[in-house]
């Protein structure tokens, strides 16, 4: 199907390909892996043509269509409506649909054979298009992808980027492209959406590349694996597992090879300095430095597991009560969160609060980390808890101009510039790395930061939402380490199984507007999901995650909203709405400019450009979360 034979390809002096080749078949489902920066969705842009290579071919079959779903798409911004936008996958079809309508129209004064045969046609064809079931694919992907019947109708541009990016996906789906490339699907999916698009990707009839960080998600959804790795795509005939098994036994070989080569060389340079002065062997000598010249080195195996050995310090220990929080509602005006719930956490819990996005899970974090008050109920922390909340709003609180070694010495833990590197390293910062400035690292770079900071904090009670966001599996497998050796007590909202299963020993989840938890791992609430579900279903009874009806009385209790406050609050959800859109317009400008050469030469338009990209993302991330207030 395609076929990709020498590429080489540069960024810059950096050579991301030499050489390097694959073949992709009909019907492969590829998982694309690597570190960050190694040009895995540089591959992606290439195929798609955004990007064109310095050297060799990527050849691919006149029928082969392409679906490419990336970041970008964020910015995709228009009135349509959600389902309008979806159905853009059936361009051809909608554009039938407008000529059968007006022939239908045309007929009211015309009823020629002519234009008979010509409706019969097109309308073969639109049946052919699957026109007539069209509509209803688009609800089902939609749904499935999360969304509510009566958010189909919305306009695409109410929703927050998150949700935007499940609109494109749907759209890219939608499409049956016959390969379907998907950069960091789930970055915005909660772990409902996740299943469903792992169960639909299963059954898709084209092939598949996915670039993900989800070593589950990789597991479930594809049965090749390739590396991005030294210039070179290495090909895995298996899922991740299989790639970490495989990769394990060749790295056994290649050092095996490795050692036998270096024993062998050492042998040669020891005759050679031996004898070299020797005239009756120094012919001998002088062909071992030859052979020795011409001989192909095997490279030592660079390991990318990395081992962290992390020593925390607590300034007090905490009592055995953490937190309780009894008989809590949390409502926002008619809309219930919460009612009449309760929150027990011990000294040493280690809790994964999982679930669907609005469901309530960011609300609960604000509630326990006391930033946001409950409509009813009490609030009380345990003795001598020290607490430490990691979010990714967080991000935009590092001091841009600080250096990294900088920023973790103005956090306050008074540990000296040797305890921070080493801390730094167990992050991936070492040598000259821990002098780069905040504000020239990536998104993964700085969450590395930020989480290195919340882990020195001394606090004994550590609150994480979505700390896996933009990091690579080196870094994920990093934390994974750090909080095993975490001695405090700790909450993590995720969407990540694999982390969530290494991490949490209780699971926490929202059903009915009241907080559960299941004292277990991740994979063991997963089997007691699915019993419960099949014991539902069996019975003939709804399932139990489904919500339920809220009781009379709590809906006649709820506040009455005053109509000059509705009034009110919908003219400042327009005016918002106006500011996220010129904000969005402001930061794609500087974007543009912070990634031109030319600012990069001028200290100070890249200093000007940096501080006003920083100032309005920072303002349209505060304006996002005013709108969704406001919705």
């Amino acid at each position: 199907m395609i076929s990709i034979s020498d590429l080489d390809f540069h960024f810059g002096s950096r050579a991301l390909y030499d050489h390097a080749s694959l073949h992709i078949k009909p019907k492969d489902k590829i998982g694309l892996i690597g570190l960050n920066g190694t040009g895995k969705s540089t591959l992606l842009r290439l195929l798609v043509g955004e990007y064109k290579a310095d050297g060799g071919t990527i050849s691919m079959a006149k029928d082969v269509s392409l679906g490419f779903l990336n970041q970008d798409l964020l910015s995709y911004d228009t009135h349509e409506s959600i389902l309008n936008v979806a159905l853009q996958a059936f361009e051809e079809a909608l554009d039938l649909q407008k000529k059968i309508d007006a022939i239908l129209l045309e007929f009211e004064n015309n009823y020629a054979d002519d234009l008979v045969d010509k409706l019969a046609a097109l309308q073969e064809r639109f049946e052919a298009l699957g026109g007539y079931t069209m509509q209803a694919r688009a609800e089902e992907i939609l749904e499935g992808l999360g969304f509510a019947t009566d958010e189909l109708p919305k306009p695409l541009k109410s929703f927050s980027g998150g949700w935007r990016m499940r609109v494109m996906l749907a759209k890219i789906l939608l499409q049956q492209p016959s390969l379907l490339l998907l950069d960091e699907p789930t970055n915005h999916l909660d772990l409902p959406s996740i299943k469903w698009i792992e169960n639909y990707l299963a059954d898709y009839e084209g092939a598949v590349i996915i670039v993900s960080h989800d070593r589950e998600f990789l597991d479930r959804t594809t049965n090749t694996t390739v590396e991005v790795t030294g210039g070179k795509l290495v090909p895995y005939a298996g899922n991740y597992s299989y790639y970490l098994e495989e990769k394990e036994e060749r790295n056994l070989i290649q050092k095996g090879a490795f050692e036998n080569q270096q024993s062998q060389i050492r042998a040669a340079e020891r005759f050679i300095e031996r004898f070299k002065a020797k005239a009756s062997k120094a012919k001998q000598a002088q062909s071992r430095v030859k052979a020795l010249d011409k001989l192909e080195r095997i490279e030592d195996v660079a390991s990318d597991a990395a081992k962290i050995n992390m020593k925390f310090q607590f300034k007090v220990e905490p009592g055995r009560h953490i937190l309780r929080m009894e008989h809590v509602t949390k409502k926002y005006d008619q809309k219930i969160i919460f009612r009449d719930t309760h929150v027990h956490i011990e000294r040493g819990d280690k809790i994964a609060l999982i679930g669907a996005n609005g469901k309530g899970k960011s609300t609960l974090m604000r509630l326990v980390a006391g930033t946001e008050a409950p409509t009813a109920g009490k609030h009380q922390l345990g003795h001598n808890v020290i607490m430490s909340f990691y979010a990714q709003h967080q991000l935009e609180s590092l001091t841009l101009d600080n250096e990294i070694l900088q920023e973790m010495s103005e956090a306050g833990s008074k540990r000296n510039d040797m305890e921070l590197r080493s801390v730094l390293g167990s992050f991936l910062f070492t040598g000259e790395e821990v002098f780069k400035k905040i504000k020239v690292l990536s998104g993964g770079e700085k969450s590395r930061v930020a989480l290195a900071k919340t882990l020195i904090s001394e606090a004994n009670f550590l609150l994480l939402d979505e700390p896996t966001n933009h990091l690579d599996m080196v870094s994920v497998n990093i934390l994974i380490q750090a909080l095993e050796q975490y001695q405090g007590t700790f909450i993590v909202i995720s969407h990540d199984r694999f982390f969530v299963e290494n991490v949490a020993t209780k699971i926490w989840y929202i059903e009915d507007f009241q907080l559960k938890e299941y004292p277990g791992t991740y994979a063991e609430y997963e089997q007691w999901q699915e019993d419960r579900e099949k014991a539902a279903k069996k019975a003939g009874l709804p399932s139990p995650s489904a919500p339920k009806p809220v009781p009379a009385a709590v809906v006649k209790n709820a506040p009455t909203p005053n109509s000059n406050d509705a009034k009110k609050a919908a003219k400042e959800l327009q005016e918002v709405e106006l500011q996220i859109t010129t904000l969005e317009k402001e930061l794609a400008i500087y974007e543009a400019q912070l990634a031109d050469a030319d600012t990069y030469s001028n200290a100070a338009k890249l200093k000007d450009a940096t501080l006003k990209f920083e100032s309005v993302k920072k303002e349209l991330a505060a304006q996002t979360r005013r709108w969704e207030e406001l919705v």
